[in-house]
């Protein structure tokens, strides 16, 4: 059985979502190919690349097909686990 009632993205549709989302590209619905994306919270800033002052949680919702997926986007003063972070070859 599947999970009744929960709209969410498949995986591919969700990445790029939040691809376009990042690059603060226009929002489309992958599924029903819509501009009605709402993003919460909303954009506080209109310049790409701009950080964030912290990690926070964003939505991506659907008005139309009622879709969607979430993130974390992380802020500039949020430190990177050593162990994810590939080492370079010379050390």
């Amino acid at each position: 059985m599947g999970r009744r009632g929960i709209k969410e993205y498949r995986a591919p549709e969700a990445l790029a979502l939040i691809a376009a989302d990042r690059e603060h590209a226009p929002l489309v619905c992958p599924s029903c190919g819509t501009r009605s994306i709402q993003r919460v919270p909303r954009r506080r800033t209109s310049r790409p690349g701009a950080a964030a002052a912290s990690a926070e949680r964003i939505s991506l919702t659907c008005q139309s097909c009622g879709r969607h997926a979430s993130y974390i986007e992380r802020g500039s003063d949020v430190p990177v686990d050593d162990t994810v972070t590939p080492r370079s070859a010379s050390e």
